[in-house]
């Protein structure tokens, strides 16, 4: 079963065990995402990927120029309380022996604090960089990032998800669940900016999208 099925599985699950006035709420702020066509006003296929500097789970500076490969898989999730984000993380590092066949670094970026990042990293047992992007300063200018309405947090609040714990910030913003494929040369040759927080991109298409470009 791929990751794609999986999350369809769980989000189905989602929708019959949550209140349905919570429910509702959740899925008029996805809808309302969708209705504004926020993936496609972000950073995509073409565009070389900006520069950026960001502390990992202990802390230390990493660099885009850090990640020297042939490719480079950049992932962003919302945070380590999100289920589909830890499945999706899991699912990537199952992967990692394909994609060091390939030549390929592997990011993971968060709007979480270090300190949670690292909570997540050891969770899921990832061997691949975890960085934080405060603010969510690196994501926004991207044109991933979306202010989450007063109802949701509401909502999220009732789950014990309290945003401004994990982000240690007010801001209550998240940002989409995007996957990007760089080259050498740090252009993009693939992207996937879902608006639904529960849609990702499934390993296996970036096996095939690597294997596409590659010359090994």
């Amino acid at each position: 079963m791929n990751l794609s099925k999986i999350l369809s599985d769980i989000k189905l699950k989602n929708a019959q065990n949550i209140p349905a006035e919570k429910w509702e709420i959740m899925e008029r702020s996805t809808n309302q995402l969708k209705e504004n066509a926020l993936g496609a006003k972000a950073i995509g296929k073409g565009a070389v990927f900006p520069p950026f500097t960001l502390p990992d789970i202990n802390g230390k500076k990493k660099h885009l120029i850090d990640f020297n490969n042939d490719f480079l898989i950049i992932s962003f999730y919302r945070g380590g309380w999100c289920p589909f984000c830890n499945l999706e993380l899991k699912a990537l590092q199952n992967i990692i022996p394909e994609l060091n066949k390939l030549n390929t670094d592997l990011v993971a970026i968060t709007p979480e604090t270090p300190d949670n990042s690292l909570s997540t990293s050891e969770k899921n047992e990832l061997s691949f960089s975890v960085l934080s992007d405060i603010d969510n300063t690196y994501a926004k200018s991207l044109g991933l990032v979306f202010e989450l309405p007063k109802d949701l947090i509401a909502v999220y609040k009732s789950f014990n998800i309290n945003l401004d714990k994990h982000n240690n910030n007010q801001d209550y913003e998240l940002p989409m669940p995007a996957t990007y494929i760089l080259n050498k040369d740090k252009k993009i040759i693939y992207s996937f900016v879902p608006e639904d927080y529960t849609e990702r991109l499934d390993p296996e298409a970036i096996i095939e999208v690597l294997k596409t470009h590659s010359t090994l």
